[in-house]
């Protein structure tokens, strides 16, 4: 790395070691970007200045053009810099639900050459100050509805020495309306780092992935640019927080990127997303197989015509949901799977491309292969680790993991895939979810497909649980529809339904019935938990 304007080297000295890198390829001439890049002067300012009464962000009640976003980031990269004495490099906490003004934070923070580090909105005090500690952050931006928690966590965070609060009590609007609405951005490095994201944590300490100003754009000039292919009348919409980096680059950096726009909503449960979506008549959507197929059931209620692309990540997409979901609104998902260390999606397909089953094929930009355990490539058919480079990748901040992930220059992504005869790319299992019972490899979401197939089941999750003559047994966790009641008699109905969908050995020799299945904040399955939980009771045999 040669030009930086960060003075705060913080985010440099802890990088990981060159040689632990992954390999990054350029292959698209777009992304070869120049070396000095700020990447809210190509996302925001470009588009702003050509287009300033272009409508921009849209929230119930509020609505920004291009030209009033920039003045608002502008007015806030002041506030950082003028009041909160930020210089570049320093890194910035951001909280808030998904509302234009933590996007006009985040691109303020971008402005003055600060790293930002947006959190999910339900982190808990404990969680803030592990984050705040490992990033060592200096400022805070933070909607005043989440003041509790920030403040909790305050005398455990001695970095922590500038707050400012957003909303009614708060002082950044005053701040903002002192300040000028011009401001020069930092002419930061293409490879100065300008985020750090936090993993999700399912297990374990949270790992802070960091990504450069190049890689924000980057992930614009593959997925959204050659899979997404969105236009600029879109209006983006979805259910992802923007500290998840899913949501930051479907609602924000891909509408961004073309003069778009995105309707950001505070709840986007799916009850609430679906009159949303209706209302607003939006035209792409981004949000998580669970949501797709609990909307799928009341899409008839409510006007979707406007939907023209339906992006679906976060968890694998079983074949079923996409199938509902298409028979309700007449639209092909678009699946996809991404990694925060990967900060978005790298395989994927478009509409005229989709394969039942299949989670697609690189992401133009992107290369990926199936490795063995020995990190050699396995041919068509075989499962094994899936493998995955392009212009993005794993930079773990100060972190031993870092060896885990990148291995032989590819990234290691944890996931069991395997690739058929026409190069698609078929999810198999977490690789720490392969269930191994008799001998026999079975892939947990496999058998969740087939339960999903069921007309009383809402959600499962099926995991492997010891067992003393097996050593594992496959055991599904269900969560039936809510007019449907458990029995020992469904129980057995289901385990007769999934030998009749795949191969009878893989059937779920144990059922429990749940109320509800533990996730994530971004929706993510916590089958870690439930194998936690899990004893070999028998349960339904």
């Amino acid at each position: 790395m040669g030009y930086s304007a960060h003075i705060d080297t913080f985010a440099k000295d802890h990088l990981p070691p060159k040689a632990e890198w992954p390999e990054l390829i350029f292959k698209l001439p777009e992304l070869h970007y120049p070396e000095r890049l700020n990447c809210a002067s190509e996302l925001l300012d470009r588009v702003a200045e050509q287009h300033p009464d272009r409508l921009c962000l849209r929230a119930p009640g509020l609505s920004w053009s291009y030209g009033q976003l920039l003045e608002q980031a502008n007015r806030i990269a002041q506030v950082l810099t003028r009041e909160m004495g930020l210089v570049p490099g320093n890194r910035v906490l951001l909280r808030g639900p998904n509302h234009p003004m933590l996007v006009a934070a985040w691109f303020g923070v971008m402005k003055a050459g600060g790293i930002a580090v947006t959190t999910m909105p339900l982190l808990r005090a404990k969680e803030l100050i592990e984050v705040t500690h490992k990033a060592q952050i200096s400022h805070a931006l933070c909607d005043i509805r989440l003041r509790e928690e920030l403040e909790q966590a305050r005398p455990g965070c001695p970095s922590l020495e500038h707050v400012v609060y957003w909303g009614e009590g708060g002082q950044l609007e005053a701040l903002m309306q002192r300040q000028p609405a011009h401001f020069t951005n930092v002419e930061t490095a293409s490879e100065d780092t300008c985020l750090i994201a936090f993993t999700s944590g399912t297990t374990g300490k949270p790992k802070g992935c960091m990504h450069f100003h190049r890689d924000v754009l980057a992930i614009c000039d593959t997925f959204a640019k050659h899979v997404l292919r969105a236009s600029p009348d879109d209006l983006f919409t979805g259910s992802p927080p923007l500290a998840f980096t899913f949501g930051l680059g479907g609602l924000v950096l891909f509408p961004l990127r073309i003069g778009a726009s995105s309707l950001l909503l505070e709840k986007a449960s799916p009850e609430l997303l679906l009159p949303a979506l209706a209302e607003f008549q939006a035209n792409v959507l981004f949000t998580s197989p669970t949501a797709y197929r609990a909307m799928a059931a009341q899409a008839s209620k409510h006007d979707l015509s406007s939907l023209r692309k339906c992006v679906s990540a976060g968890e694998p997409l079983p074949a079923s949901t996409r199938q509902l979901w298409k028979e309700a609104t007449g639209v092909e998902l678009i699946d996809g799977i991404g990694a925060t260390e990967m900060l978005h999606i790298f395989i994927s397909h478009t509409e005229e491309e989709a394969k039942p089953g299949a989670t697609g094929k690189p992401v133009p930009g992107y290369e990926a292969c199936i490795l063995d355990e020995q990190g050699r490539p396995l041919p068509p058919g075989q499962i094994g680790r899936l493998a995955v480079r392009g212009p993005t990748g794993c930079r773990y901040l100060a972190d031993e993991r870092q060896r885990n992930y990148v291995q032989h220059g590819w990234n290691i992504t944890g996931d069991a895939y395997l690739m058929d005869e026409e190069g698609y790319f078929i999810y198999q299992a977490r690789t720490d979810d392969m269930i191994i019972s008799s001998g026999y490899n079975i892939a947990g979401p496999e058998v969740e497909d087939a339960l999903l197939l069921h007309p009383a089941v809402a959600e499962c999750a099926v995991v492997g649980v010891p067992d003393p003559e097996r050593g594992q047994i496959v055991k599904a966790f269900v969560v039936l529809r809510p007019e449907v009641a458990p029995s020992a008699e469904l129980a057995r109905e289901l385990q007769d339904f999934v030998k009749q969908k795949i191969a009878p050995y893989k059937y779920p020799r144990a059922i429990e019935f749940r109320e509800s299945l533990p996730r994530t904040q971004t929706g993510k399955l916590q089958r870690y938990l439930l194998r936690q939980e899990a004893q070999p009771k028998g349960g339904a045999a």
